[in-house]
């Protein structure tokens, strides 16, 4: 195992961030909550829009959340070039990002200000950890949400694509949630792929697989499992993701916008769920992404305990336990990863 690990878990409102060595006691690796890369980026991008600057965004394909900067920075009579590598993080399809009002430039046009985009950057990080009193990583691990690129799907595009990350979960690998840590990301997830480009190769993950594994990283949870079934739901700020996990193995996925869900509507949701009564077309006609089975076993007994996590869990208050895997809530995808790379669990 590398003597240093950094683990990131890279959301849309933070990042969050354990710096792991191997053998030293969790409550001693230092933990960061900081803000996304993309909320970054929105700043920067605002702070130009106050000054009447152009901008020219450059970099890699990266998570969204600055993307209604831009459009106010459009609105405001201002133009915005992007690189092409760059447009990546706007859409998938360079005619779609020109539609919006955007052009694609090699270069910096004259009298525009650069933006960079980056998930990660690890010139940043060698500086921020380097203040901190730390080495740099021997190796990086991240988990970032990716819809991935599915040009071949016709009907309902990314939204039904993304949704394949659960189906090949569900057939190709039987449920075993260790096969959600990619040691090479797989050809659809763009952003991961830019990730881990400049992560120099480490391993990488959806965040709501890594959020699934931070459940798993706390032993009770996984015991309990084995007596019977039970619900992991991770309430993030974008997406809201549960699974039926029996025998630590995932034998159902449902996935919807959290945005769309009222608690009401989310708990006749997760209801039905838990029954195996919930279609995938019930799902994505109330614009989720999907649900997906294995066959349900008797002896997982309707998955009744409730495992909940995430920065929106308080639409689920009463519903479940609030859960802290590693003794921080906020750090759960990073203790996933680490439970992915072979780390001990922990409670």
């Amino acid at each position: 195992m590398p003597r240093s690990i950094l683990l990131l878990d890279i959301g849309s409102g933070t990042q969050d961030v354990l710096y792991y060595t191997p053998g030293r006691e969790l409550e001693n690796c230092p933990k960061f909550v900081l803000p996304a890369p993309a909320r970054l980026v929105a700043q920067r991008v605002e702070a130009l829009t106050r000054q009447g600057a152009s901008v020219y965004l450059h970099g890699s394909n990266m998570g969204g959340g600055f993307f209604g900067a831009l459009k106010k920075h459009l609105e405001a009579g201002l133009q915005v070039a992007v690189h092409p590598e760059a447009a990546f993080a706007l859409h998938d399809n360079p005619d779609t990002v020109r539609r919006w009002g955007f052009t694609i430039e090699e270069r910096c046009p004259g009298g525009y200000s650069p933006v960079a985009l980056a998930d990660y950057d690890a010139g940043w990080w060698s500086a921020f950890l380097g203040m901190c009193g730390l080495a740099y990583p021997d190796q990086v691990v991240a988990a970032a949400q990716d819809h991935g690129y599915h040009p071949d799907i016709l009907s309902g595009g990314n939204r039904v694509g993304r949704f394949m990350l659960w189906r090949d979960l569900l057939t190709r690998y039987e449920g075993d949630p260790a096969a959600l840590v990619y040691e090479v990301a797989p050809e659809p997830m763009t952003r991961l792929a830019a990730i881990q480009k400049a992560t120099g190769g480490g391993p990488v993950a959806d965040s709501a697989a890594a959020a699934l594994l931070g459940a798993l990283f706390m032993p009770d949870i996984v015991a309990r499992s084995y007596r019977e079934g039970v619900l992991v739901v991770n309430a993030g700020n974008s997406h809201l993701v549960a699974f039926l996990v029996y025998k630590e193995r995932v034998l159902g996925v449902y996935e919807h916008h959290t945005g769309m869900l009222s608690p009401e509507k989310l708990a006749e949701d997760l209801t039905e769920f838990r029954r195996g009564w919930l279609t995938d077309d019930m799902v994505r006609e109330s614009g989720g992404h999907g649900c997906m089975y294995l066959p349900l076993p008797e002896e997982a007994e309707g998955f009744r305990p409730a495992y909940i996590l995430g920065p929106r869990r308080e639409m689920l208050r009463g519903q479940g336990q609030f859960i802290a895997p590693g003794g921080d809530m906020m750090l759960a995808g990073c203790f996933g990863l680490l439970k992915g790379c072979g780390g001990a669990e922990r409670s």
